[in-house]
């Protein structure tokens, strides 16, 4: 049988997610909730009148299941519970930055040589992460392990400088 097309693929980002996460970003409403929780804890009548004001025109039921699957998920949190007129008022708040951006056709082109001196820094930086991690517990655990979470420090430690000159 003839070969069509061959192309090999080469791994040049990772994503570090749960399937359950995954699954509940899938949704653009819970992607537009996570954005809007992002700037301001908010109730979800104040939800559901951002997501209408953006385009997602949801019943307030609505609103509240997707709540419930983004915090079942990890990624939203109640931050305040308030009495009011004898009814409970939950805020909710996320610690995700959800960045939902198009990579353009061009970036590797476009980026490669800060993405090449960056790789040579990101080396050593690696190299000390992973001699400060501990021992694993058994031989079987996979080296991918290591890899999530040298991925998981970076990600922590760009976002927390990145949050700490935000404009």
């Amino acid at each position: 049988m003839p070969t069509l097309l061959e192309q090999p693929v080469a791994v040049t980002r990772m994503l570090v997610t749960t399937p359950e996460q995954a699954r509940a970003v899938e949704d653009p409403a819970r992607a537009k909730i996570l954005e809007l929780l992002y700037r301001q804890d908010m109730t979800a009548d104040q939800l559901a009148e951002d997501l209408r004001k953006a385009g997602h025109d949801k019943a307030l039921t609505t609103v509240r299941h997707h709540i419930r699957v983004l915090r079942g998920a990890g990624l939203v949190q109640v931050t305040r519970i308030d009495e009011v007129r004898g009814t409970i008022s939950k805020r909710y708040g996320t610690q995700i930055r959800l960045l939902n951006y198009e990579t353009p056709e061009d970036f590797e082109s476009k980026y490669a040589k800060i993405i090449g001196t960056t790789s040579a820094r990101m080396d050593k930086i690696l190299r000390n992460i992973r001699a400060s991690l501990p021992a694993p517990k058994s031989d079987k655990q996979p080296e991918s392990y290591y890899h999530y979470l040298a991925v998981e420090i970076l990600n922590r430690a760009v976002t927390a400088s990145l949050e700490t000159n935000r404009d």
